[in-house]
């Protein structure tokens, strides 16, 4: 256990790269803070022996101190305002680089999160991937804050606590040592009960934030159809096994805090036994007694603040598991390092692709078993339009995920220009797909934002391609134009609006092959009039794929491929499958009456 976690914060040694001369710093003055500590019972002893006149305690009397009660005084003030002084400091650092830690490890997991392939995300809920990068990156920047270094500077303390003891009496030392080992051992078999408790205290948080994050997304859906109690009564469970698995880390946490009291406590009265009998013989003074007393407490006091970081190391331990976790997933969609030599080697970016799509022999499952796209193989010449037509799950949409490389194939070739996909980088690969989805996400922020995106354009040219798009109705009905703020989602447009939005920022990108994935569905008859006349020109000289369930959309395409349980079962135009009498043939003598769409 004890191994692992040294290699889990080793690998996350890189990130303080940048902080090495600080947190030197910080170690250094360790050794000062603690000697200031240690020094200090001295003092008040030797005081008390200068003041009874002891003859047995000579330990102090012969270096540069004394008999002078003042120089100890003095002595003893500089001492608290040098502690003070270092221990502001070491605060202070231990703070700033536990922040700036936190950040980079914040922007490497969001920038992992986002680069995992939507194969990953669709195993992971989304409420449980927050709770990575808000609660377990909070908890790591918390135990290096007040728990990392403070433990360092505890077993410095205990260091130098121990050998200065030895030094002045060496019997008196070993008994307070040996009182250290049970609060050791105890420590250590708490130590994985803990940690089990807490690893489950955050999955459990996780769920409960998963929950609370679907229930928002789809309150439309439970407000409609009663499910307020229902989910009520299921999130109350989750709470519950949250709360359960919280007191076992407060029933552990308590356990050892006051173990050590009772320990710390048995310490003092035992040397107040053994150094009283020692006193009443003659064998030590009443100083070198009064130092080993303030020495039984300072002893505890590093394992009583390690009582009470506990809770935060393990907690940190636990997020640094977590956290490790989500970073060592593996990036499975990634440009090869041969592609990415020839990215930077060679004139690849600026081959101008003329579109020209084949698919060989594709196979695909989300889930083994569950094929989705069987032995698929087809061909799409440049400049040619294709619709995909089919019953529901027959494949047409995951086409355009392989396409796009959000999802690998488990066997097949899919080949742009006869260039294998995985041999173009993906930023290139793309840029030059431009795809409009039935389900539009609008990011929050305004207008222009959402329809340049990455694309480095000024609001002039951006108002000049609105106009040739037919968007001037919508952008007056927005009160800020352009500058209009949008909520989350979109929600303050409507559905039709946000998909006009989807079309525009494709073809501000002027893409070379155009994916519409029923790009008009949400459209009033009138608003696809206007745009189909705008598409129409935007898919002049571009491939196009169109996946279509309306039968006007789709009847003047070049070619419209025919799909069943991810199978090519028909390929032809309109009016060729219309002749044929097969599945295309059946699905729109029903839409046509009425019945169904594709």
């Amino acid at each position: 256990m004890f191994l692992k976690d040294f290699k889990r914060i080793k690998k996350l040694g890189r990130y303080l790269t940048k902080d090495k001369k600080t947190i030197y710093l910080i170690l250094i003055v360790l050794l000062p803070v603690s000697f200031a500590g240690a020094i200090q019972p001295l003092l008040v002893g030797q005081a008390i022996t200068i003041l009874k006149n002891e003859s047995t305690d000579v330990w102090l009397s012969k270096t540069f101190f004394g008999q002078s009660i003042n120089l100890i005084i003095v002595t003893l003030f500089v001492t608290v305002l040098l502690r003070l002084v270092l221990q502001g400091y070491q605060s202070y650092n231990i703070q700033a680089v536990g922040q700036r830690l936190t950040s980079r490890i914040r922007r490497e997991l969001f920038n992992h999160s986002i680069s995992l392939s939507l194969g990953y995300h669709d195993k992971m809920p989304v409420g449980k991937l927050l709770t990575r990068l808000t609660n377990d990156v909070d908890a790591l920047a918390e135990v290096f804050g007040s728990g990392a270094v403070g433990v360092i500077a505890d077993f410095v303390s205990l260091i130098v606590i121990s050998l200065t003891m030895l030094s002045i009496d060496k019997g008196l030392a070993i008994l307070l040592l040996l009182t250290q080992l049970p609060v050791t051992y105890f420590i250590l078999w708490l130590q994985k009960r803990y940690r089990k408790s807490n690893y489950q205290v955050r999955e459990e948080l996780s769920q409960l934030n998963s929950d609370f994050q679907e229930n928002l997304q789809g309150l439309e859906v439970v407000q409609m159809f009663r499910r307020e109690s229902f989910n009520s009564k299921k999130f109350s469970n989750t709470g519950s096994a949250y709360k359960k698995a919280v007191n076992w880390t407060i029933f552990y946490d308590s356990s050892i805090s006051a173990f050590i009291e009772w320990i710390s406590l048995a310490a003092v009265s035992l040397v107040l036994a053994v150094g009283g009998y020692f006193v009443t013989f003659g064998n030590i003074g009443l100083g070198t007694l009064t130092t080993f007393i303030l020495f039984s407490q300072r002893l505890f006091e590093p394992l009583r603040q390690l009582a009470e970081r506990f809770t935060q190391i393990q907690g940190g331990l636990t997020a640094v598991e977590r956290i490790n976790e989500l970073l060592e997933e593996e990036i499975e969609i990634k440009d090869s390092s041969l592609t990415q030599w020839i990215s930077k080697r060679t004139q690849a970016n600026d081959y101008k692709f003329k579109g020209k799509i084949e698919f060989k022999n594709v196979n695909f499952f989300y889930k083994k078993g569950e094929v989705i796209i069987n032995d698929l193989s087809f061909v799409v010449q440049p400049g040619e339009h294709v619709a995909f037509v089919g019953p529901t799950g027959s494949g047409k949409t995951t086409i355009i995920r392989l396409l796009c490389r959000l999802y690998e194939p488990q066997s097949g070739q899919i080949l742009i220009d006869d260039t294998d996909i995985k041999e173009i980088p993906i930023a290139r690969l793309r840029n030059m797909l431009g795809v409009v989805l039935q389900d539009t996400f609008i990011f929050s922020g305004n207008v222009a934002d959402n329809l340049k995106l990455s694309t480095n354009m000024d609001n002039q040219d951006l108002e000049n391609i609105c106009k040739q798009l037919g968007l001037d109705t919508l952008l007056r009905k927005l009160p800020n134009g352009l500058k209009t703020s949008l909520r989350e989602r979109g929600g303050n447009l409507s559905s039709g609006e946000r998909q006009l939005l989807s079309v525009a920022r494709v073809a501000i990108r002027n893409p070379v092959i155009l994916i519409m994935d029923e790009a008009t569905a949400f459209m009033d008859p009138s608003t696809e009039a206007t745009l189909q006349k705008d598409l129409d020109r935007i898919l002049e000289k571009k491939t196009a794929l169109v996946i279509a369930h309306r039968l006007a959309t789709i009847e003047n395409s070049d070619k419209i491929l025919v799909l069943k349980g991810g199978r090519l079962i028909e390929e032809g135009s309109h009016i060729e499958l219309r002749s044929k009498k097969g599945l295309y043939y059946q699905l729109s003598e029903l839409q046509e009456k009425g019945f169904t769409s594709f």
